[in-house]
């Protein structure tokens, strides 16, 4: 089997692993949504503590998911997580900051010797929810527009920005895609509670601000999607290794890969059904189409980004110090024995499944919560 099995496959296969892993972690930014909307949806206390809980009860799926996926990155394609966060640090650390102060949130909020009060863990709550999906979401972006950093023949690199990846904030198209990714994932996290909530009134309201946050995130979606299909994208000549600016190359990749193009249409039409049945029915189940569809989407997105000769993070400043699948990854030994180790995922995802339908087999309602032997956010 070795025989058969080429650095350039195993290049594939885990660029393929890292897509669908970012398509999971955006799905389960929902809570992240969710938490987004705890000042502004909840007309009371009980509402607000009833959005708290249900989301508390998933919040570690999406941290878990965080770590896989930045673990799967870094060790199938090192280059890139050395040049991002050894240049745009102060990204990393912003995220990195955001999902820790939501982990104190959840563990300390009802203590009973919380001191600070637990506002002040609300706002905690509030900025990880904002901030998280933005600035992934604009960071990801990069991976269309490009960075500002070189790397020399010792693999030393230089940032050519004092910003140090806060420069992303000034690009349109990656602010564009963090607002869209922040406006699904509360749009995700209102059909999560409109789905797991047991209480007329907040799924009423509930779904007002579905449709306010649907509508803000299909036009910066839609803004992002037709700039991108009319951009100029970083083009690689693997003959030779030059990368080069070619037009319309986003919108080549999607023609040219017919499956990662159906992919993405089913992926958007599952967001849109989801949301649109909600909205007309109040259907209670829309989250499983809109999350499905949300895991398809940012998984083509990826596909697109990285496959069909292009470079997944492109430098604006010295063309040739663009990263590829190929120039990017791990040796070829580490790439096979991560392979055997992948085999366990199937495993590890029908764990998380059952698990998942463990902690949501009931509703959370106002009586639960004031009932329930278990843990309360």
């Amino acid at each position: 089997m070795t025989t058969m099995i080429s650095h350039l496959f195993l290049q594939h296969y885990w660029w393929i692993i890292v897509s669908l892993l970012a398509g999971f972690l955006v799905l389960l930014m929902f809570v992240q949504g969710g938490q987004s909307l705890i000042f502004s949806l909840p007309k009371n206390e009980l509402h607000k503590t009833m959005i708290i809980n249900t989301m508390g009860r998933k919040w570690e799926f999406t941290f878990t998911t965080l770590v896989t996926f930045g673990g799967a990155f870094f060790a199938s394609f090192p280059l890139f997580y050395a040049t991002s966060f050894g240049g745009a640090y102060w990204v990393w650390i912003a995220i990195l900051f955001s999902f820790t102060i939501q982990a104190i949130a959840y563990e300390y909020r009802s203590k009973p010797a919380n001191l600070y009060g637990r506002r002040t863990f609300d706002i905690l709550l509030l900025i990880n929810g904002s901030l998280g999906p933005f600035l992934i979401g604009t960071a990801v972006g990069t991976f269309f527009t490009g960075s500002q950093f070189t790397i020399d023949f010792l693999y030393q690199i230089k940032w050519a920005s004092s910003w140090h990846g806060l420069e992303a904030l000034l690009n349109g198209r990656n602010v564009a895609l963090g607002l869209a990714v922040l406006f699904l994932a509360r749009s995700n996290g209102l059909l999560y509670i409109i789905n797991s909530v047991d209480d007329d009134e907040l799924v009423h309201n509930s779904v007002w601000k579905l449709a306010i946050n649907a509508a803000a995130f299909l036009v910066f979606f839609l803004f992002f999607v037709i700039t991108l299909m009319l951009s100029s994208g970083f083009a690689v000549d693997y003959s030779n290794g030059a990368v080069t600016l070619e037009k319309y190359k986003y919108f080549h990749n999607l023609v040219q890969m017919p499956v990662v193009l159906i992919i993405f249409i089913a992926g958007v039409a599952g967001v849109l059904y989801g949301i649109g049945r909600t909205l007309f029915k109040v259907y209670r189940k829309g989250i499983w189409y809109s999350g499905a569809g949300t895991l398809l989407t940012v998984f083509a997105l990826f596909l697109v980004a990285g496959f069909n000769g292009t470079s997944f993070y492109p430098s604006t400043v010295n063309l040739a110090s663009s990263l590829t699948i190929r120039n990017a990854s791990s040796s070829f030994f580490t790439l096979r024995t991560m392979m055997y180790v992948s085999f366990i995922i199937p495993f590890v995802i029908g764990y998380i499944w059952y698990a998942w339908r463990s902690i949501s087999n009931k509703r959370i309602s106002g009586e639960e919560l004031g009932t329930q032997g278990g843990k309360v956010y």
